[in-house]
């Protein structure tokens, strides 16, 4: 039965608060198997007769949306594709210093060539981004908080739904799920 990694948009942030628990009893209920999760901020994995990335999308996002009582955007990959990722990005050298943070941003559909031109041409000192398909590769070497290439501009931008993860965490699912 094919799988797919899941990662929820926004939940666990303020009042959009989804127990990873609670999404894999929801999840299991609906008809997907082997549902895990990793971490509180929306990852998980789950196993479906399903086929279609698209469906699958829909079927989770439906589900959790009705649940927690707020929509919940969720992009899926297999888990060859996260650790196909994982190498490609580590493949590609820094483009900025050393002490610079790499975050990937799952998008929900490719972004146009010319929003993902617009998105690599960004320029504020510390922050770069690199589209690479359905996904962002972001570099930050400022502080966080005062990052100005933020998950709402970068939606603003390539005009498509997304969320962002740690590298490390990217790099975790993709050691823990991508050799199953």
């Amino acid at each position: 039965m094919p799988r797919y990694v899941a990662f929820l948009r926004a939940v666990n942030v303020g009042k959009r608060q989804l127990s990873m628990a609670q999404a894999r009893e929801v999840l299991e209920s609906d008809g997907f198997d082997g549902v895990e999760s990793h971490i509180q901020s929306g990852n998980l994995l789950v196993s479906t007769p399903l086929r279609s990335h698209t469906k699958v999308e829909a079927a989770i996002s439906g589900r959790l949306s009705d649940h927690a009582g707020f929509e919940i955007v969720t992009m899926v990959r297999t888990p060859r594709q996260l650790a196909r990722l994982v190498e490609e990005v580590d493949g590609i050298p820094p483009a900025l210093p050393d002490e610079a943070s790499r975050y990937v941003s799952f998008c929900l559909t490719e972004p146009t060539g010319e929003r993902a031109a617009a998105l690599e041409a960004w320029e504020a000192p510390g922050e770069r981004a690199k589209v690479m398909g359905h996904d962002v590769l972001m570099e930050l070497s400022v502080p966080f908080h005062k990052v100005t290439l933020t998950g709402v501009r970068i939606e603003r931008i390539l005009g498509v739904p997304g969320t962002a993860r740690n590298l490390t965490v990217v790099r975790a699912l993709a050691q823990k799920w991508g050799d199953r």
